[in-house]
């Protein structure tokens, strides 16, 4: 179970978990779009777009448990964020680890994780440490926006980029009030090196990842930019429950609710991704 309210199922378990419920007693959502819907779905799920949960979660059933797959795993997960979120009386949530490709048995590109952070480290230097994990995610974007420069799905990441930087200067805001003699933002941020990404992925390895997309960039993107975010969202939390300061708390809840908010604008962008032929 993660912190979030739902659970992780790798194809094996949803095999076994299929294998030991009636059919009566969940149901299986598929978040893509209506056409990747159309060119092939697990049997028995109901389609169900990314976009339209987020816009009408009433949408799912509360007398089901539920388990949400995608193409390769972001998009459930957004979706299980949101039914967990919802405040509905739903009964169990899962999302499927590695979505369609991993049921087709197709080989997923996993990102290295690091060790963010150690906890030993001080408010202060948990923040300092975000504040550079957000310069990361920019750098990242900002590698994006020049690559794709043009199509219509960068709109999408240069709302990003802005996002990472206000999320940075609001880091910034609590990070300052635990030191002596904080520098100005613009010369702090100048300075960090932004290696690694929120949830412990290399930069190097995200781009990489893009470097190795091939057809379908807007949703390909698209995902691992949601990817991103939902680690972020994930950290953030984590951060958040280890905290035994009320403010430092606060404050790490607060970041979450904004990466959450850029998990959203990611997934209505997915729904309006061309899916070609």
């Amino acid at each position: 179970m993660t912190d979030f309210g739902f659970e992780i199922l790798t194809v094996e378990q949803f095999r076994q978990y299929m294998q030991q419920r009636r059919e009566k007693d969940y149901r299986l959502v598929d978040v893509r779009q209506p056409e990747e819907y159309s060119r092939g779905h697990i049997p028995g799920a109901q389609l169900l777009p990314l976009a339209q949960l987020d816009a009408d979660v009433s949408q799912l059933p509360s007398d089901q448990e539920l388990v949400f797959y995608c193409h390769s795993g972001a998009r459930s997960q957004a979706a299980a964020v949101i039914a967990a979120d919802s405040n509905l009386p739903l009964k169990k949530i899962y999302s499927l680890s590695g979505g369609m490709m991993a049921w087709d048995g197709k080989q997923l590109t996993q990102f290295p994780r690091l060790q963010v952070f150690e906890d030993s480290e001080t408010i202060a230097e948990l923040m300092f440490k975000c504040m550079d994990l957000e310069k990361a995610a920019l750098r990242f974007y900002l590698y994006v926006t020049e690559k794709y420069r043009g199509q219509p799905f960068i709109r999408t990441i240069e709302h990003l980029v802005k996002a990472e930087e206000a999320h940075a200067r609001q880091i910034y805001g609590f990070w300052k009030e635990e030191v002596d003699s904080p520098r100005p933002f613009e010369e702090l941020f100048k300075q960090l090196s932004g290696e690694v990404l929120e949830g412990g992925k290399a930069f190097d390895a995200a781009v990489a990842a893009v470097e190795k997309i091939n057809g379908r960039y807007c949703l390909n993107l698209l995902e691992l930019a949601l990817n991103i975010e939902y680690h972020a969202f994930d950290m953030y939390r984590t951060l958040a429950n280890r905290m035994e300061n009320d403010v430092a708390r606060q404050a790490f809840l607060a970041i979450a609710q904004g990466e959450k908010g850029h998990m959203g604008v990611i997934s209505r962008a997915i729904g309006q991704c061309p899916i070609p032929d």
